[in-house]
């Protein structure tokens, strides 16, 4: 008789959630063991890190790609410089997202996902993005670097005295 934990955990089939399917197959393809766990997330490790992909299918498809950490004693426990960092990170870099919730950092990044995306190359920049993000948080909240301007956002600046609403010199008299 066989042991019942022994048999193998089989994906459900690819027509339940076919971006789940998509992005299951990347990840074989790249290497790692995909699972699926309670939520119906698509769960892998990455440098021994535990991330996962929640597939949304409609009519156009979401993919977001997260993690959480918990934050350890030894950095500042301070919500509002934990937060200060986040807001960092989250200001210098496209298309991630990092926020603070009930003592755990959950950086995230989401993707439009369509029928001819490249998904093995989108996983594997975004893993790279999501790791790095934690990077820099984890600098940022210990005051090592402070990864955006310090103060206002650049975007969000005026631009200075004599200079058009895209910063650069305008030509003509002023």
């Amino acid at each position: 008789m066989t042991d019942p934990t022994s048999l193998p955990n089989f994906p459900p089939p690819s027509d339940e959630s076919p971006l789940r399917g998509r992005v299951l197959d990347a990840l074989q393809d790249d290497g790692y063991r995909p699972d699926i766990d309670a939520d119906g997330d698509v769960s892998f490790k990455v440098q021994g890190q535990q991330l996962f992909v929640k597939a949304m299918d409609g009519d156009v498809p979401l993919m977001r790609v997260f993690g959480q950490w918990q934050i350890a004693d030894e950095l500042p426990s301070d919500l509002l410089t934990q937060l200060d960092a986040a807001n960092d990170v989250t200001l210098s870099l496209n298309i991630i997202k990092v926020g603070i919730a009930g003592g755990t950092l959950v950086v995230t990044a989401e993707h439009l996902v369509g029928p001819d995306a490249d998904l093995k190359t989108l996983l594997q920049s975004t893993v790279q993005m999501l790791l790095q993000a934690v990077q820099m948080w984890h600098m940022s909240v210990n005051g090592d670097q402070h990864v955006s301007t310090g103060g206002t956002p650049a975007f969000m600046q005026d631009p200075p005295p004599g200079a058009g609403p895209d910063g650069a010199p305008q030509d003509g008299p002023q």
